[in-house]
C-alpha cells in the first residue's frame, strides 16, 4: 500500500455523548488527524473524550474537493486519519463515502470503528417491519430527481423505507410523500434520539401532516416509513411496473411484452397498451 497510510471511519453518538466507545477514543487519540464535517462541534466532543485535538480536516458540501486531496496526501505520507461525522456513522448521507472512495483508489487501507446509525436507531424502534429496510438518505432538493424519487418509493412494496431530513424542510416533505405514497401509509418521526428529550412519533401521513402544522419541528429528522401494500400481479399498476423493469434491464418492448403477458397471463394486447405508456 502506497506510503502506509490509513483511513479510519470512527461512529461518533448521535445525542448522548456516554454512547462514544471507548475503542472510538482510543482511535482519535492515536489519530494524526481527523477529518470532521464542523470543527467546533468535533472539538467539543474531542474535548469532553479528553482528547487533544490533532490536525482537524474540514470535509463539508463546500469543501469536499480539497479535503479528498489533502486526505489523500496525508495518507501518502503514511499518517493515520480518522472520519467523523456530525452525529454518527461517517459515510452514510455525507463526505465520508467519497473519502473511502478516494484512499481505496490510492491503494490506502480503510477501516471502521462501529457505532451508533440514527437511521437503524429509528427503525429499530419504530414498530414498524426491520427484517428488509431501504436507506434513502435524504431526498434530492427539487426537480426531476425529486420527482423520480418519491415515484420510486411510492412503488416500494417490500421494504420499510427510512430518510432524513432538516427541520425546515420537513412539512413540504411530508406533504409530497402524501402525495405520492397515499395519505393512510404509516409513519415514524424521530428526533432528539438518545438525548433527554428523545421524541417518536407514530400515525400516517396524513396525521403526520397535522401533527408537524402545530409545531416548529427542531433538529434532524429520522422518516421511518411502511411499505406499500402488495399490488395485484394482474393489476395495470403491478403490469407497469414489471414493464418498467424488464425495459430497465435491457428487454425490447416486444419482449418485455411477451414475457408479462406470459407470466401474469393477462392479454397480450392489454399488456401491450400499457407498454405504449411507459418511457
Amino acid at each position: 500500500m502506497t506510503g502506509g497510510g490509513r483511513l479510519v471511519l470512527v461512529a461518533t453518538p448521535i445525542g448522548n455523548l456516554g454512547d462514544l466507545a471507548p475503542r472510538a477514543v482510543e482511535t482519535l487519540r492515536d489519530a494524526d488527524a481527523i477529518v470532521c464535517e464542523d470543527s467546533r462541534r468535533t472539538g467539543n466532543l474531542l474535548h469532553r473524550a479528553g482528547v487533544t485535538a490533532p490536525r482537524l480536516v474540514v470535509a463539508n458540501e463546500h469543501t469536499e474537493w480539497a479535503a479528498r486531496r489533502e486526505v489523500v496526501e496525508l495518507l501518502d505520507a503514511g499518517a493515520t486519519v480518522c472520519v467523523v461525522t456530525d452525529a454518527g456513522t461517517p459515510g452514510i448521507s455525507d463526505p465520508g463515502e467519497a473519502l473511502v472512495r478516494a484512499a481505496l483508489d490510492a491503494d490506502h487501507e480503510v477501516s471502521v470503528v462501529p457505532g451508533p446509525v440514527a437511521a437503524v436507531a429509528a427503525l429499530v424502534v419504530s414498530g414498524l417491519p426491520t427484517a428488509r429496510f431501504v436507506m434513502e438518505g435524504f431526498l434530492p432538493r427539487a426537480g426531476v430527481d425529486r420527482r423520480r424519487r418519491l415515484a420510486a418509493l411510492a412503488d416500494e412494496r417490500e421494504r420499510t423505507i427510512v430518510l432524513y431530513e432538516a427541520p425546515h424542510r420537513l412539512a413540504r416533505t411530508l406533504s409530497e410523500l402524501t402525495e405520492h405514497l397515499g395519505g393512510a401509509r404509516r409513519v415514524v418521526l424521530a428526533r432528539e434520539l438518545t438525548k433527554l428529550h428523545e421524541e417518536l412519533w407514530r400515525g400516517t401521513l396524513d396525521e403526520a401532516g397535522a401533527h408537524v402544522a402545530e409545531r416548529a419541528p427542531r433538529g434532524e429528522y429520522v422518516i421511518v416509513l411502511d411499505h406499500g401494500p402488495a399490488l395485484d400481479p394482474t393489476s395495470p399498476d403491478a403490469l407497469v411496473s414489471r414493464l418498467r423493469d424488464l425495459l430497465a434491464d435491457g428487454a425490447t418492448r416486444r419482449d418485455a411484452v411477451e414475457r408479462v403477458a406470459g407470466e401474469s397471463g393477462v392479454a397480450r394486447n392489454r399488456v401491450y397498451e400499457l407498454a405504449l405508456g411507459v418511457d
